[in-house]
């Protein structure tokens, strides 16, 4: 064990290796705080946290601490959407227009549902040339949506698909909220967090603040991935218009452990909660908990939303290949050995949630030191990672070696 970490928890012998795993996190690949959980078949199997939530005053990583998760909130707001699909209220065939009239506008009339939750509708961002898009008007939600309904796709819809980095978040969100009347957060607690007794919001309520661990940014990129991240996102790639969209959001920073940003409700990046979170509600996706918790998705459902929508070359990640699904990212865009079939989403710095339905389980990690090295599809801050996060495949190798 790495000096001074102390990791606490509960973990089944038989996944005695991802403890190793966990413990070698903070040795070998700079964890600070984090924590880890498996939930197989209904049952949770590994429980562990470790480390401290805040470095600066050493003040220790609980069992009850929660962080910022980044992208792997887009996996969240897809089982929202999913549910809402299940339910009969959400046609992912039928045109977005159908439930948000005003999306209709400048060539958008025949968008279906399944091209914005599979980011291939061509909005990858929000149009802010005039400068008048900030963190007041994303707390307000509604100068975001119009600005999209507004917009003309940059691409023809269907005929390629594209990281919608943020813009993913405000589509599906304003979706939830044009079918249930609720917006996303709100939905999410209602009828899936506080069923599920999750510790996890899309923006994180202020009485929630006290047990938020503090992100620390990633380190200055190494001098061989710049050329790349030169490619990939420098001046004059799209992928640079997508991460300066709103303008002021281009960059990892301090600012992301102030409350306004916490609290603040993006379905795409703003996700908070434990590892224990995550893995439940990925577990409930695809069977019922041991505590009689009945499964969240039935399994025609989770099969449509894990099948193949998009792969291959990425319009906005360029030198990246993509793959999606309603949703939700699939192999090998999640952590490498993970199963064929497993869904979810990965977030900036290396958190992560996933589901596994042939192994009938689900995997949560979050951690509050963020990595340059996140997974292939870049989160937030837009660090890219061609083999994933180090911390992750470590664990995950472990789990399936133990299986």
């Amino acid at each position: 064990m790495a000096i001074g970490v102390n990791v606490d928890g509960t973990c089944d012998s038989r996944f005695s290796a991802v403890r190793e795993a966990f413990v070698e996190n903070f040795a070998a690949h700079g964890d600070v705080g984090a924590a880890v959980c498996l939930v197989l078949d209904g049952r949770p199997v590994i429980d562990l946290w470790g480390g401290v939530r805040d470095r600066r005053s050493g003040d220790p990583w609980r069992d009850d601490t929660i962080v910022t998760t980044f992208s792997s909130t887009k996996g969240v707001t897809a089982i929202c959407a999913n549910l809402l699909i299940e339910r009969g209220l959400l046609d992912p065939d039928a045109p977005v227009a159908r439930y948000w009239p005003e999306f209709a506008a400048n060539g958008k009339a025949d968008i279906p549902v399944r091209f914005v939750l599979s980011h291939r509708c061509g909005l990858p961002y929000v149009d802010d040339s005039d400068g008048e898009l900030g963190l007041a008007e994303m707390q307000a939600w509604d100068p975001i949506v119009e600005r999209l309904a507004g917009q003309r796709p940059i691409w023809e819809p269907g005929s390629a698909h594209g990281y919608h980095m943020r813009t993913y978040g405000w589509l599906t969100g304003e979706l939830v909220r044009r079918v249930s009347g609720r917006r996303p957060a709100r939905f999410f607690a209602e009828e899936i967090a506080g069923p599920l007794g999750l510790s996890y919001w899309i923006g994180l309520p202020d009485a929630e603040h006290h047990r938020s661990a503090t992100l620390v940014p990633p380190d200055p990129p190494p001098a061989e991935l710049l050329p790349m991240l030169a490619q990939l996102m420098g001046p004059g790639t799209l992928m640079h218009r997508v991460i300066n969209s709103p303008k002021g959001m281009e960059t990892y920073d301090e600012r992301w452990n102030e409350p306004e940003y916490r609290r603040l409700e993006l379905p795409s990046s703003t996700g908070a909660g434990d590892a224990r979170s995550l893995a439940r509600l990925y577990a409930a996706c695809v069977g019922p908990l041991a505590d009689g918790t009945p499964r969240l998705l039935s399994a025609a459902t989770v099969a449509a939303a894990s099948t193949v929508e998009a792969a291959g070359p990425d319009r906005v990640l360029t030198i990246f290949d993509s793959c999606y699904g309603l949703g939700f990212t699939l192999p090998p865009m999640l952590a490498p050995g993970c199963g064929p079939r497993s869904f979810g989403h990965p977030g900036a710095g290396g958190s992560l949630g996933f589901a596994d339905p042939e192994a009938g389980l689900g995997f949560g990690y979050v951690m509050n030191r963020m990595s340059n090295v996140a997974a292939p599809a870049p989160g937030d801050d837009g660090q890219p990672g061609a083999n994933g996060d180090p911390r992750t495949v470590g664990l995950v190798e472990a789990i399936y070696q133990a299986l």
